[in-house]
């Protein structure tokens, strides 16, 4: 990465809103499940939240099922998140990229012999959460594909505390 990228990193960081404690997001499990589109799929898994591994930066990696469009596809995610605290409110919007390596099996039709690819690619991803009265967390996020992945996401899920 050129000096230049690195400087401008390091001042975005050190410019971000710093989360006050009981704005923290805390490490959780939980299912997902949603729509993607190229492949027009159904698409549902679940997640790991890992805590903040710096301050308002999470690690979300996630297993995914897709199916719908003559292909399945399971997808492995390693996505990371931003959350920003937004004065007054419970919700906390993030944003983040992510990569994913999916194992595709494509239904060739009757009498042609099915085939299979593994690929990887990119996302960016955008969402927002919210703690419940339990002390769990739902979140809805919107992933942009880039690469060998779906042109887009739209998934919800639930996060329950570790």
């Amino acid at each position: 990465m050129p000096m230049r990228w690195m400087l401008v990193c390091a001042c975005l960081f050190l410019l971000a809103p710093r989360a006050r404690a009981e704005d923290s997001v805390v490490g959780g499990y939980g299912p997902r499940i949603g729509f993607s589109s190229g492949p027009d799929q159904i698409v549902f898994g679940g997640q790991m939240i890992f805590g903040e591994i710096a301050p308002s930066i999470t690690f979300d990696p996630s297993l995914e099922f897709g199916f719908g469009d003559d292909v399945t596809v399971v997808a492995l995610n390693f996505d990371g998140h931003y959350h920003f605290a937004i004065e007054g409110s419970r919700w906390r919007p993030y944003a983040g990229a992510g990569v994913s390596i999916s194992f595709v099996s494509f239904d060739a039709g009757p009498g042609v012999e099915d085939d299979s690819d593994t690929d990887v690619g990119g996302s960016l991803i955008f969402g927002a959460g919210v703690p419940t009265a339990a002390g769990n967390r739902f979140f809805s996020e919107l992933k942009l594909g880039l690469g060998d992945v779906p042109d887009f996401k739209l998934m919800v899920g639930w996060n329950f505390r570790m």
